[in-house]
């Protein structure tokens, strides 16, 4: 499985695989993404800051997509908790989604793998990284915590109201 970074001509391909993802969290009763999150402003903030990527199989299909964001991210301005450290070293994973044609392949465990390893040998300034998830997503739950992170604190309202979402952090070792 390799990450590429995403360029504007990748844009509608991004967008069919954030709303597959959309679709499929609706599909299991989960309430994240129902709205104007992640839109196509999003999007095209991501790729022309060079934040967004594919996620491409060994045969080079396009299985899913990513954001890496680079602080700082004011999404989490309003953390109801304590960071594991408290530095301006950080990214943050975002809008993680597998396109269900591809879903139980072990893509999103490899996926979470190859960005942890990259940053850790490739980004020797970034001291930790952040991610969040809807408070009824347990799968994601399940896969960030499995890859290491820990839980430390909610972010209330702030992709829409009344919306808790949770919010993890891993050191890097750098």
């Amino acid at each position: 499985m390799q990450i590429k970074q995403a360029t504007m001509n990748d844009l509608d391909q991004i967008i069919e695989i954030l709303r597959d993802g959309r679709d499929q969290l609706a599909s299991q009763g989960i309430d994240q993404w129902q709205g104007d999150y992640p839109n196509v402003e999003h999007v095209q903030e991501d790729i022309n800051n060079g934040f967004a990527y594919l996620v491409q199989s060994d045969d080079d299909e396009t299985v899913g997509a990513l954001s890496i964001v680079e602080a700082p991210d004011h999404s989490y301005d309003e953390l109801h908790g304590d960071w594991l450290i408290d530095t301006d070293k950080y990214v943050v994973i975002h809008r993680v989604a597998i396109h269900s044609n591809h879903a139980g392949k072990g893509y999103a465990s490899a996926l979470f793998t190859n960005v942890i390893d990259y940053i850790k040998a490739h980004r020797q300034d970034i001291k930790t990284i952040r991610i969040d998830t809807h408070e009824d997503n347990k799968i994601m739950q399940h896969l960030i915590t499995k890859n290491g992170f820990t839980k430390v604190g909610e972010l209330h309202g702030v992709y829409r109201p009344q919306e808790i979402s949770y919010v993890y952090a891993l050191l890097t070792g750098n």
